[in-house]
């Protein structure tokens, strides 16, 4: 998977680390932990050449600092092997603002509240589905469906655009994991179709802006003039999949883990009220986020290593949440933790995770219909995993006991 193009004007002679290519959680979260302690701002040749960070405090402050660690040149290793930049995700402030503003104001408590009664009969309708089968598979099949019922609720997308956008999405994902040139084009096509066809209907038949994404960002102003068709047909594209990569990742994590601790998920089936809880310590333990990235803005040194504008930088949000200097027993699920809110799951600053609120209720959501709608689930068959830029389940196959049944 490396590019033959290196940022690197004067690379380090040797690389500290390579990526593990089995994509194993438990080998990458053992590297992690090597290298929080003994190199924590590492080099790695592969992909073109990266920094890794590793440590709680530097992650931190570097997704809080846009003003020196920039995404306006890499956002995201591997970055899309056409080198397309779609905003918010690859813009700074004052570009990043406007389309921030919008969005942001489609997600206020208010309508999450009422979007939350729409996502559960989703949830239960596709839950629905693995139960009356016995079996499934809770990231491929509900998480990514679940997670496409999400998307097309917040968008005010028609019914039958949630089919082509999971089954689309899903492998869009793959072959940008995959660095399959021609495949991302291929899916990225598609779904710029669909954000074409959601632009035209929003130019031409308004919306409430508090309720609407594209009537929002349609009706915001840069410098007192719209946002360009193209980047605002950019931004769409990436809202139609901003929220379909983390969940099923996460959920097939959930599921997994529950079907190891049964006590926790009798626990959290007998207790719902423990589910929000429950959730936030999952996104902690299972963020699937490794490939996050910025450049510097200046020379800065960190840790003893020197770092160039234009070389990459992976804000490791998922060893920042296994940090032990930070969280106690980091690689334990600790229900209600006393400092859980400091985990950077959704990231941190500015270009912290816009659609944070609705991620919290679908994955709420998503537990509880789980919970709620059977008796029990075991692990059904071999676990399959992310490569760069996630880490976490990507194949999560149970086997499903109804309610009642011995």
């Amino acid at each position: 998977m490396a590019t033959a193009t290196c940022p690197f004007a004067n690379p380090p002679s040797h690389a500290d680390f390579e990526l593990h290519e089995s994509s194993i959680p438990s080998e990458i979260y053992e590297q992690f932990d090597t290298l929080r302690s003994k190199c924590p701002v590492a080099y790695t040749s592969q992909m073109g050449g990266y920094w890794m960070l590793t440590r709680y405090d530097d992650i931190k402050g570097a997704a809080s600092d846009t003003a020196t660690f920039i995404s306006s040149v890499k956002a995201v290793i591997p970055s899309d092997p056409r080198g397309t930049r779609r905003p918010p995700l690859n813009t700074d402030p004052p570009v990043h603002t406007p389309y921030r503003t919008a969005i942001d104001r489609t997600l206020k408590a208010s309508r999450m509240k009422r979007l939350e009664t729409v996502l559960e009969d989703h949830a239960r309708r596709e839950w629905k589905v693995l139960v009356e089968r016995g079996r499934g598979d809770v990231s491929a099949d509900f998480g990514a469906n679940f997670a496409a019922w999400v998307e097309v609720t917040w968008l005010n997308l028609a019914d039958e655009s949630a089919p082509m956008l999971a089954k689309t999405a899903a492998a869009w994902v793959n072959a940008w994991r995959e660095q399959n040139k021609d495949e991302v084009k291929f899916h990225s096509d598609k779904l710029y179709d669909m954000a074409r066809a959601l632009f035209r209907d929003r130019r031409d038949n308004p919306r409430d802006v508090e309720s609407d994404p594209a009537s929002s960002l349609l009706a915001e102003r840069m410098n007192g003039q719209p946002i360009p068709e193209e980047k605002l047909i950019d931004a769409l594209r990436q809202c139609l999949v901003v929220g379909m990569v983390a969940p099923p990742i996460l959920f097939g994590n959930i599921a997994a883990h529950l079907a190891r601790d049964k006590a926790l998920q009798d626990r959290l089936r007998e207790n719902p009220s423990l589910i929000p809880a429950a959730v936030e310590e999952f996104v902690r333990l299972y963020v699937p986020y490794r490939g996050f990235s910025r450049t510097t803005s200046k020379v800065i040194e960190l840790h003893g290593r020197k770092i160039h504008p234009g070389e990459p930088i992976t804000m490791t949000y998922a060893a920042a949440n296994r940090d032990p200097t930070v969280f106690s027993d980091p690689n334990e699920f600790v229900l209600e933790r006393d400092n859980l809110s400091k985990h950077l799951g959704f990231g941190r600053g500015r270009h912290r995770c816009a659609g944070m609120p609705l991620a919290r209720i679908a994955l709420q959501v998503g537990l509880r219909v789980m919970l709620g709608n059977c008796q029990d689930w075991d692990l059904d068959g071999e676990l399959q995993y992310g490569k760069m830029p996630e880490v976490g389940i990507i194949s999560c196959p149970v086997r499903i006991t109804k309610i009642g049944e011995p």
